[in-house]
């Protein structure tokens, strides 16, 4: 079974828990490989996909949306998974003590679950090295609660992405050994 990990990125946060996902689905027996979804054209070479997205401002970013749109047939069709990566910090809830993983929700995932159905979204928290950010995110940081928006460091819980690639893979191999 052959897996396709694609992933939207603007600071390369993404991109890592894209990368370790793919690791961990060839490692529980699977064919995987991470792509930018920038990079996709053709789908079809693949049995399943996880696709994410940096989510900024409550939003995926419009390339990662432009491409479930773009081949929302094969993925409908397909075992499919989402992730974001987003919310920023140590702390699992915000002022008013809700997950931070619930609320980071980006607005679009409603719209994608409708349209291609997937069996699952996971919300991820993400990582900001501050030399790697553009002219505008580096201005909102001068800001007084700008390095309370946007605190520097890495704060993926790579155990927790771990723990969910690990149950992608359990669902995608028997399916893999029932095709044999």
């Amino acid at each position: 079974m052959n897996v396709l990990v694609a992933y939207a990125t603007k600071y390369e946060g993404t991109k890592g828990i894209a990368e370790h996902i793919a690791d961990q689905l060839r490692a529980g027996g699977l064919g995987a490989e991470a792509q930018p979804v920038s990079a996709i054209r053709d789908v079809a070479g693949y049995d399943a996909f996880v696709i994410g997205s940096a989510a900024y401002m409550g939003h995926w970013q419009k390339e990662a949306v432009e491409f479930v749109h773009r081949h929302r047939d094969e993925l409908a069709l397909r075992p499919t998974w989402l992730f974001s990566s987003g919310p920023l910090g140590t702390e699992p809830t915000d002022a008013q003590g809700r997950d931070q993983r619930e609320v980071a929700e980006p607005k679009e995932i409603p719209e994608l679950r409708e349209a291609i159905q997937p069996r699952d979204h996971r919300v991820f928290f993400g990582a900001l090295d501050p030399a790697k950010l553009g002219f505008r995110d580096r201005a909102v940081r001068t800001l007084p609660a700008g390095r309370a928006l946007l605190p520097e460091g890495d704060f993926r819980d790579w155990a927790d992405i771990e723990t969910w690639a690990n149950g992608i893979a359990g669902d995608l191999v028997p399916v893999a050994a029932d095709h044999t």
